[in-house]
């Protein structure tokens, strides 16, 4: 049907006959000249009908904007003065020789020419693929889905596919259930990864697996999650977590130089403990300067007991964000900043302004100065390294408010004060915690299959609650690109974990008996990691959510307006699963 892309006719096509395929960008008549920008994948082309050729003129005549066309016509170059260097096309037009429309279009029910709201562009997403802009990044997240391929096949990875109707099990969100027709009152759970299947790869002896896999969470939504997304998923036997960083960092800083000519370098390492003290975040954007800077040492005797309390408190922490240039702040800015801490539970939010240094305190200005000593100002000063213009924030609660609370007001402050540095900041971060606690009871920081670093069971056993993880997560700009571990490759170890979280052996077998069983027969050490393709590519693409580099998203709601699901089931389809629909009373 066609010879060419439109987006791919340049200079060396001139003289050359060509046929194209595609939908009218735009259309304009210039009183016996016709023009149009002929659109398809690859972008866009200009076309000139003139009145030499009349039957092809009078067809021309009868275009609209995206009307589906098949055209032929000769290449040449623009006339002077009509040269557009900011497109590939921009050299040269077609001469339409030869037109056919394929089909006509009704009026757009999306206005390319202003926002659309989600709602619409969704429900119509067939039509907002259209828009060059979306789909660039469809093209975009094929290209990097392909060059993932081809890194991790080169390193040895087999693709190899893992069940989608499977059992459930605990992972940190609430699983999508899928009725058996042929066992009624029972279900399969769609997987929310694919972990416990890679693992039992390693211990079939497959070496190195990876998969590009659908998951699926029922879970609450924001901008960077949705019920079904995809995974780059890897598992490997025989290597610890470095020899995993180092395959998978390979990987990100091969894909950035392949996808957009950008070296990322080494990435550093930090430990969970550091990330969480300096930044207030397990995945920090090191492209902000800011950080938290603990000062409950010099606080613990004032007489401010908003100060003291956590400051003398073994659960309490004391710190502060130094703004630069943020003496300039007005005292409602600050209220404003005082109410957005308040969303992570805050209770309030001190500040000096340190208008000038030489004067001391007199060049001081803070509602809490006059509980604080010239030493302890000057020691306040001295330790985050303030300078004059600037203002202190403190954060004084528990530490893990504080945590939270500075942790975001770092990030929004980056942003208001601008003071972001550089275009890509990676790093790892490593040592996690391997529980934490809730409401009295341990609970996976990661997942239960994660093994301790360097722990015996017996040593884990007696002081859980202080052991460290052998996991680590990839951050790019303050997103989590991936996350991984070494795996529990030990029967003992594994059960060990269990009990620690409160899962018996009745419940563990009911659930994991075919992982415990398979941990019997020599199974390897092995770890892996896995990506979120969604934001590895909203990242890389400049986009602001995910739902912006998928072909059919849902909405925050987990519904699709293109299909109208979910929707009601057939009666007979209910029926034939042996379920009942339970209505809520009105």
């Amino acid at each position: 049907m066609r010879t060419d892309y439109c987006g791919n006719i340049d200079s060396s096509y001139i003289g050359q006959e060509v046929t194209l395929c595609g939908w009218v960008n735009k259309r304009r008549d210039l009183g016996g000249l016709i023009f149009i920008d002929l659109r398809d994948r690859e972008g866009l082309v200009q076309v000139v009908f003139d009145p030499d050729l009349p039957d092809v003129l009078e067809e021309a005549n009868k275009l609209r904007s995206e009307f589906c066309i098949r055209l032929t016509g000769k290449v040449r170059a623009r006339p002077e003065g009509q040269v557009n260097d900011g497109m590939r096309t921009g050299q040269i037009e077609i001469l339409g020789t030869g037109l056919e429309i394929y089909n006509k279009s009704a009026v757009l029910p999306l206005d390319w020419n202003q926002e659309n709201s989600e709602e619409q562009r969704l429900r119509y997403r067939y039509l907002d693929l259209r828009r060059p802009l979306m789909s660039q990044r469809l093209k975009f997240r094929a290209q990097v889905t392909a060059a993932v391929r081809r890194y991790l096949e080169d390193d040895g990875f087999l693709d190899i596919e893992t069940p989608i109707l499977t059992k459930a099990t605990p992972e940190g969100a609430r699983d999508y259930l899928v009725p058996s027709r042929t066992h009624k009152g029972e279900f399969f759970a769609l997987p929310q990864s694919p972990q416990l299947f890679k693992q039992l790869l390693m211990m079939s002896g497959m070496d190195r697996y990876y998969q590009i896999v659908k998951c699926f969470r029922d879970e609450d939504l924001r901008a960077d999650r949705q019920p079904e997304f995809t995974q780059i998923d890897l598992e490997t036997t025989f290597l610890g977590a470095a020899g995993v960083m180092q395959i998978t960092e390979g990987m990100i800083r091969d894909l950035f130089q392949k996808m957009l000519d950008v070296d990322l370098g080494e990435f550093p390492q930090i430990t969970y403990a550091e990330a969480m003290r300096r930044y207030g975040s397990d995945k920090p954007d090191l492209r902000n300067p800011l950080e938290l800077v603990d000062v409950a040492d010099l606080l613990q005797s004032v007489e401010f007991k908003v100060f003291s309390g956590p400051a003398n408190d073994p659960n309490g922490r004391v710190s502060v964000i130094r703004v630069p240039g943020g003496a300039s702040l007005s005292r409602k800015q600050i209220d404003d900043y005082t109410k957005f801490v308040g969303i992570y539970g805050a209770k309030g939010l001190a500040w000096m302004k340190v208008n000038e240094l030489a004067p001391g305190q007199e060049g001081l200005q803070s509602p809490v100065l006059k509980f604080l000593s010239e030493d302890i100002t000057d020691a306040l000063l001295q330790r985050t390294n303030a300078q004059a213009g600037d203002i202190l924030l403190f954060g004084a609660d528990n530490a893990t408010v504080v945590t939270e609370a500075l942790g975001a007001l770092r990030l929004k402050l980056g942003e208001d004060f601008d003071l972001l540095e550089g275009e890509w900041r990676p790093l790892w971060v490593v040592d996690f915690p391997m529980f934490e606690e809730a409401d009295g009871q341990m609970h996976a920081l990661h997942h239960p299959f994660t093994a301790p670093r360097g722990l015996s069971v017996e040593a884990l056993k007696s002081n859980p609650a202080e052991a460290l993880s052998d996991a680590y997560d990839m951050v790019l700009n303050g997103v989590e690109l991936g996350g991984g571990s070494v795996r529990i490759h030990d029967q003992q170890m594994q059960s060990a974990v269990f009990t620690i979280l409160g899962i018996s052996e009745e419940e563990a077998q009911t659930k994991f008996g075919f992982l415990l069983d398979a941990l019997q027969y020599g199974a390897p050490p092995h770890a892996g990691l896995a990506f979120g393709l969604d934001r590895l590519v909203m990242l890389m693409t400049g986009a602001t959510s995910i739902r912006d580099v998928m072909a059919f998203p849902k909405t925050t709601t987990a519904a699709c307006p293109l299909t109208d699901a979910p929707s009601p089931a057939n009666p007979q389809q209910l029926a034939d699963l042996a379920i009942e629909v339970v209505k809520k009373n009105a």
